[in-house]
């Protein structure tokens, strides 16, 4: 990202006549075309705040509050439509006609069009007009409709009638910078919409102080978490013969996050209190053994067993009272008794005598093992504090090396406005540039039909695979926030590399949980019913919308991240939540959003989405039901509806996109009078909504209307 800080935000309207690159004719993004063809806008350009010259009106677009951005959300003004007679037009055949001269300036758009990207230019080859979007690189010969947020139109292409297009301009010079090759398709995916813009204002704020990624780095944290995971499950097997519960780590990393004040953005490392209850919690809930729900009667027999002889054991082999293994050896041999007696328990008798024994047993059990699951939760944090050294003293290494003074010492300070409003835009980071990578260490080592692949070294161990589809997008987010900091692209491939690395060692092997999102219709029926254009929690990986929040700043900040959602403070918008299954961060997040609800002006809505946990219910639950904020909620029910993989990124198999959930969705409305004035939750908004994810509702509660 660019260092600088947000420049004027003057308007900045092309001169009549002044010649500008047209676009060709295809509708597919060529990530191997040269950079002059690309027209994504600016990381730091400011937002237009002009009206187009065929408008009658020529007063400022804003209201009396100014709200300005650093970013453009649809770049430079495209070419203006020139009439087949405007001199200096049509000086090249078939094709996008040429561009010189002067000649008329009117694209006969309006201007919700001319804001999503649409200009208007002519074909000689065809003799007729034809429209470009330069934020889609999508081409028609009839002219554009406004759409409705998230919904995507079938659109005739003018580049079907042009099979062998060639570039007939700009032509790259020998000396001329190369773009990467990229691999895999080239047209947009319907995973994503990119062409919504945000409505979310914010203040103005100063550049992050933060180490930009390289590989090195990256590679050597990859290597250290995983170390961390695999202590993590020898600790759990040697010390209470368990398999690590699903996903502890990563919420051990979350809750984590939410109390650490140190500097690396993955390992704990300035933590107030070494113990960790999250992690606490979920390995006792697993002793003795790990409980499920059992499918038949024969399951039930047998986990009822299991549980009491582990039980027994496991208060023999600890240091407990003499009344704790009086309680726990009577209560086992009494259902051994049972199981005896009864040959051919039922399902219920079976299901009812297990509860009974954990109720009785399991205070015991724990106050037995608390000694030795604190000592897991201690030593893993440890050795995490002892991981984050390693990494730091690597980072202050690579940049001495370009660097050798302090790499804050000669930043120039921020000559930005702390009470301006603005339009969010993503992170910037103020630290100077590491050394470089060496770029023979960087290799695309191709693609299959459905994955594409890059690695750091000749070691096929720091491979990274992701979707081709998958790869086309972060492509084009990456161009659409970083094409004037690095208009060759030379970044995209180090930098891509990082952000892979990073996830694979956050999400792990099977995580499916923590990144797993919405299904696209719902996406797509947010947005056009309540206005939603922003996810409170995504990454470049998952995202639906191009401007989001994420976790991890430095990585994603080049693909458009806005930074972690509990360092976000917005003044109006309209968003959607549906945040990690982490106790401590949804609880987090609802104090949050009722901090900016409280302090807000202007209209803000949030939209939550929750697993709905009522045995017992969760603190966030609570919380979110009872909150004065809360206008209208509805729940989806378990196993009618699904999620997307939370690797989708990477799966080798259509089938896998789609996860069933095992809980019910709680969907909740916290709204201001504002927001709920704006982006009112109506029964037949809820039925629409309900509609795309296949269910009915449920209302909790009575609603206020």
């Amino acid at each position: 990202m660019a260092t600088d800080a947000p420049p004027s935000t003057a308007a900045e309207t092309p001169a009549s006549g002044q010649a500008e690159q047209q676009p060709p004719l295809l509708s597919a993004v060529d990530p191997s075309a040269s950079s002059s063809t690309t027209t994504s806008p600016p990381p730091l350009a400011p937002i237009r705040t002009e009206r187009h010259p065929s408008s009658s009106s020529t007063a400022s677009s804003f209201d009396s509050t100014c709200v300005t951005s650093p970013l453009t959300p649809g770049g430079a003004p495209g070419a203006p439509f020139r009439s087949p007679g405007a001199a200096g037009f049509g000086a090249t055949g078939g094709g996008a006609a040429g561009v010189g001269g002067s000649g008329a300036t009117s694209h006969d758009l309006s201007e919700e069009l001319l804001a999503a990207g649409w200009r208007k230019f002519w074909s000689k080859r065809e003799n007729r007009p034809y429209y470009f979007n330069k934020l889609t690189n999508q081409s028609l010969w009839e002219p554009p409709t406004a759409a409705l947020p998230g919904v995507k139109r079938t659109l005739s292409d003018p580049a079907a009638a042009v099979p062998n297009h060639h570039h007939h301009h700009h032509q790259q010079g020998p000396s001329a910078p190369k773009r990467p090759s990229f691999g895999g398709p080239q047209a947009l995916d319907a995973a994503w919409n990119f062409s919504v813009h945000s409505n979310c204002v914010t203040l103005e704020r100063p550049p992050r102080r933060l180490f930009q990624p390289h590989p090195e780095t990256e590679l050597l944290r990859a290597q250290l978490i995983a170390k961390l995971r695999q202590h993590y499950s020898e600790l759990c097997v040697s010390r209470e013969n368990i398999q690590p519960p699903p996903d502890s780590f990563n919420r051990w990393l979350i809750e984590r996050y939410l109390s650490d004040k140190g500097s690396d953005p993955l390992f704990p490392s300035d933590c107030d209190n070494e113990l960790s209850y999250a992690l606490f919690r979920e390995i006792i809930n697993d002793l003795p053994v790990r409980l499920c729900r059992p499918k038949l009667s024969a399951d039930a027999k047998k986990q009822l067993y299991r549980y009491a002889e582990a039980s027994k054991a496991m208060i023999e082999s600890r240091v407990a009272n003499p009344e704790s293994r009086k309680i726990v050896k009577w209560n086992v041999e009494q259902t051994y008794q049972f199981l005896r007696q009864a040959k051919m328990p039922t399902y219920e008798d079976c299901l009812e005598r297990l509860a009974h024994l954990k109720r009785t047993c399991q205070p015991h059990i724990e106050e037995a093992a608390k000694e030795s699951v604190e000592k897991i939760c201690t030593k893993l944090y440890h050795l995490s504090v002892e991981y984050a050294k390693k990494v730091r003293e690597l980072q202050e290494t690579l940049f001495k090396v370009t660097n050798p003074t302090d790499p804050w010492a000669d930043l120039p300070p921020w000559s930005g406005d702390p009470k301006r409003r603005v339009r969010c835009y993503p992170v910037q980071i103020c630290s100077p540039a590491p050394r470089p990578a060496a770029q023979q260490q960087l290799v695309e080592t191709g693609c299959t039909d459905r994955m594409q692949f890059v690695r750091y070294g000749r070691d096929n161990s720091s491979q990274q695979g992701i979707c081709r589809s998958v790869f086309a997008k972060l492509q084009q987010l990456y161009t659409l926030h970083c094409t004037e900091e690095d208009p060759s692209m030379e970044k995209f491939f180090p930098r891509l590399w990082c952000m892979l690395t990073r996830y694979q060692a956050f999400l792990g092997q099977q995580s499916q949980n923590t990144q797993a999102a919405l299904p696209i219709p719902v996406f797509e029926a947010i947005s056009r019913l309540f206005g939603v254009t922003f996810e409170l929690f995504a990454s470049p990986l998952n995202c639906y919308f191009k401007q989001y929040c994420s976790a991890f700043p430095d990585t994603d900040c080049y693909f458009g991240s806005r930074g972690p959602v509990l360092e976000f403070y917005p003044l109006e918008g309209s968003f959607e939540a549906n945040p990690p299954f982490s106790e401590e961060l949804m609880v987090a997040m609802v104090n949050h959003m009722e901090n900016l609800l409280k302090e807000a002006t202007g209209p803000l809505s949030f939209m939550v989405f929750l697993p709905d946990w009522r045995d017992p219910p969760t603190e966030a639950l609570v919380r979110l039901e009872a909150s004065p904020y809360n206008r209208r909620q509805t729940c989806v029910l378990p196993f009618e509806h699904s999620y997307r993989n939370g690797m989708q990124h990477c799966l080798e198999r259509d089938e896998d996109l789609y996860v069933k959930s095992a809980h019910g969705t709680l969907i909740v409305f916290l709204q201001n009078d504002a927001g709920f004035m704006k982006w009112t939750p109506t029964s037949e908004k809820i039925k629409d909504l309900l509609i795309a994810f296949g269910q009915q509702s449920s209302h909790r509660r009575p609603q206020p209307q």
